[in-house]
This record gives C-alpha cells, sequence and structure tokens, in this order.
C-alpha cells in the first residue's frame, strides 16, 4: 500500500474535508465517448450544457476525416521542440492561417491557452514593468503576471474610470520601464465583454502595451473572428491571444500580432523553446476548422441563435441570468452547497451542467454556468428548460 509523508497526508486530508463541508468539492465526471450537445456519463444520455465546444468542431466529420490521414502521413507527434526540429509544414500554414484570420502580421502556436498566456506575458514583462489587469482575469492571466515578477496593478471589473486612474498613476510614477493592461474579451464566468474601445483609447493616453485573451471570444464574437475584431481594433491590439480547443474544437492556443513580436516570442517564451509542438493530427484539423470560419458566419450564427434562446427561456422561467452579452449563460444561485445539490439534481434529470464555485468564482455567486452550441437543436434546449423549471422548484430557486 502507498503511504504519504504523515504531514502531507494530514494537510490533503483536512483540506479536502473542509471543501467538502463547504460545498467546494468538485466531482470529475468522465464522459463515456464523444463531447457533443448530447454525452453519456455513467451509462446515462444527458443533454450536455457545460462544453466550450461552441460550434461542434470537436465532433465535425470533415475534421476527423482530415487528422486521421494526416496521423497517416505525419504520425502521431511533432517529434521534437520547435526550434530543434519539430517545426512542421503543417506549423507555418497554420501560423499563416491564424495570422488570416486575426487580421495580423504574424502567429505563434502554443500547446495550449493557458501556455500562451504564460509564455507571452513572461517573455516581454518582467521586474521592472507593471501590469494592469481586470479583477475577474482568468487564471492563466493571473499565473502568466505572477510569472513575470512584473508589479500587479488589479482594476476594478470594466471600471475604465479605475484604470485610467492606476495608468496615470502607474506611468507618471516613473517606477517602471513598460506598462501593459491586459483583459479578457470575454469573461467566461459572466459571459460579459471587455470595453476594449476605452481600454484602447486609454492605452495611447499613456502608452500602455494592450493585451487581449480572447480565449471565449474566437469563434463566438465578431462574427467568429474575435472580440477584438468584433469592434474593429485589430490594429490597434499589441497581443490577441486565443485557444483553439474551445469554439476551434481541437487543442492548444495562440498569439497574434506584429511580426517582430512574434519572431521575439519565438526566440524568448519558454513553452515554445522547451515544449514539444502541436501534433499533426491535430494541427490540420486546427487549420481546416480556421478556414471554415474565415469562409462562413453559419455556425457562429447558429450559436448566437441558441444562446439567445436559451437565454431567454431560463430569463422567463425566473432564473437569475447576471448580464451576459453572449451565448455563455449563467444561473446564479448564490450559495454553494445549493449550488453544488441543483447542479446534481439538474443531473439526475437529465442536463449535464457543471457547478462553478470558489475559487473559479467569488464566494456567495455560486452558480450553474450553461454553454449551448451550434450543435444543440431547440428540442433539445426545450427539454433543458423544461428540467430547469422542475428542479428550480423543487428547490426554491425560482417560484
Amino acid at each position: 500500500m502507498m503511504t504519504l509523508s504523515n504531514v502531507l497526508n494530514k494537510f490533503v486530508n483536512d483540506n479536502l474535508q473542509e471543501l467538502r463541508d463547504q460545498g467546494l468539492y468538485n466531482h470529475i465526471d468522465p464522459v463515456e465517448g464523444a463531447n457533443g450537445p448530447i454525452i453519456q456519463v455513467r451509462g446515462k444520455k444527458l443533454i450536455n450544457l457545460s462544453s466550450n465546444n461552441y460550434l461542434g468542431l470537436a465532433t465535425n466529420p470533415e475534421l476527423k476525416e482530415i487528422a486521421k490521414q494526416t496521423i497517416d502521413k505525419y504520425g502521431v507527434g511533432a517529434g521534437a521542440v520547435r526550434t530543434i526540429n519539430g517545426t512542421l509544414d503543417l506549423h507555418v500554414k497554420l501560423e499563416e492561417k491564424l495570422a488570416e484570420f486575426k487580421g495580423t502580421e504574424a502567429a505563434i502556436s502554443y500547446q495550449s491557452g493557458f501556455n500562451c498566456n504564460m509564455a507571452a506575458i513572461s517573455a516581454v514583462m518582467d521586474k521592472n514593468d507593471a501590469i494592469l489587469s481586470d479583477q475577474l482575469n482568468h487564471a492563466s492571466i493571473i499565473d502568466g503576471c505572477r510569472l513575470s515578477k512584473a508589479k500587479i496593478i488589479a482594476f476594478n471589473h470594466s471600471d475604465m474610470e479605475d484604470l485610467h486612474k492606476k495608468a496615470k498613476e502607474a506611468t507618471e510614477s516613473g517606477l517602471y520601464n513598460k506598462v501593459m493592461v491586459i483583459t479578457d474579451g470575454v469573461f467566461s464566468m459572466d459571459g460579459d465583454i471587455a470595453k476594449l474601445p476605452e481600454i484602447v483609447e486609454i492605452a495611447k493616453e499613456f502608452d500602455l502595451i494592450t493585451y487581449v485573451d480572447d480565449a471565449h471570444g474566437t469563434g463566438v464574437t465578431g462574427k467568429g473572428k474575435g472580440t477584438v475584431k468584433h469592434f474593429g481594433l485589430q490594429n490597434e491590439i499589441d497581443f490577441q491571444i486565443g485557444t483553439l480547443s474551445k469554439a476551434i474544437g481541437v487543442v492548444g492556443g495562440y498569439v497574434a500580432g506584429k511580426k517582430n513580436l512574434i519572431d521575439w516570442l519565438k526566440v524568448r517564451s519558454r513553452p515554445f523553446l522547451f515544449s514539444t509542438a502541436l501534433p499533426p493530427g491535430d494541427v490540420a484539423a486546427i487549420t481546416r476548422a480556421v478556414q471554415m470560419l474565415i469562409d462562413s458566419t453559419e455556425l457562429c450564427d447558429k450559436l448566437w441563435e441558441n444562446g439567445d434562446y436559451l437565454k431567454a427561456g431560463l430569463k422567463k422561467l425566473g432564473f437569475n441570468i447576471g448580464h451576459s452579452e453572449t451565448p455563455i449563460t449563467p444561473c446564479i444561485i448564490g450559495d454553494e452547497k445549493l449550488t453544488q445539490q441543483f447542479s446534481s439534481r439538474l443531473i439526475e434529470e437529465g442536463v449535464y451542467a457543471k457547478a462553478i464555485v470558489f475559487p473559479t468564482v467569488p464566494k456567495g455567486t455560486g452558480r450553474v454556468r450553461n454553454m449551448p452550441t451550434a450543435a444543440h437543436t431547440k428540442e433539445m434546449l426545450d427539454d433543458a428548460l423544461a428540467i430547469y423549471e422542475k428542479v428550480g422548484k423543487e428547490l426554491g430557486v425560482i417560484k
């Protein structure tokens, strides 16, 4: 039998029990098959409202076939880090396509969206710099900022007056060589969109570096081109970051920007230098998915249609859905234990919608976050709404 040191064993057991007592422990359920609009968990078919597979591309037949054919030609792995001999012609084609998609001079791909933020921020910012960071930025942004050792100055969420004040203080202090402002494009827990036009104006006034993580905007906002494109600011943002695992449906991340910036990241960003490149089958599928979004807005339009439909239905039933501006639709419950109970009952009745609690969101703001996709049918959404009504009334969440 494997044993832990006494001190580690006590630390783990005590803290796990505390999480369970507070309703903060998250049970992970293996999905038995493809991650589509209907999934199977423990042998039961469920309407899936927890996936980030916004456009349904994770199970797209054309992308699956492209991945299979590419594996036959290139194998299952790239074989090395990019700077040694792991750069395939496929990687070059993907990055050219990403730059076209985002309207930039160049792009670089990474193994995940998390890696992008760890790589890009620390490659440019250091202990002599400062970063103005929205209070609700994603954990990967926070960790990337910490890794850089720059001074982190949080500004109130989407509060442009507070950002202006802190940008003025930081730049006029004389303490920092460079100052960056960094924000999510779409905030994944509430579904609101960053005020990029105002952020750009403040950045111009104080000569700030601009950095937008559009993980939940890529393939969703701007007719699929992203939040920066939504505002027509592709020539005003220094860093455009996104994932290739959400709307794109595969895995990985990217940074898009000016060619000299991308060249710098290729020689100074550590995840690029010290981690094996994305597998060829994935790269080929991603490249085709990006081309699909360049060619047509059909999937994006369907996503928004389904998102608006679900949002209207939940609001009519009396759920608190916050102020989402995107298909992301939270049902804000508040109490963590009630949120966990609500999620469990939804799953029992046939809707897979997981509880989101602290530390992902602040304490007292527990919610079930719903992610409708382009692959859902109206019948699926109607069935989900009926279950929400039943469970919501049963637990006193709605009247």
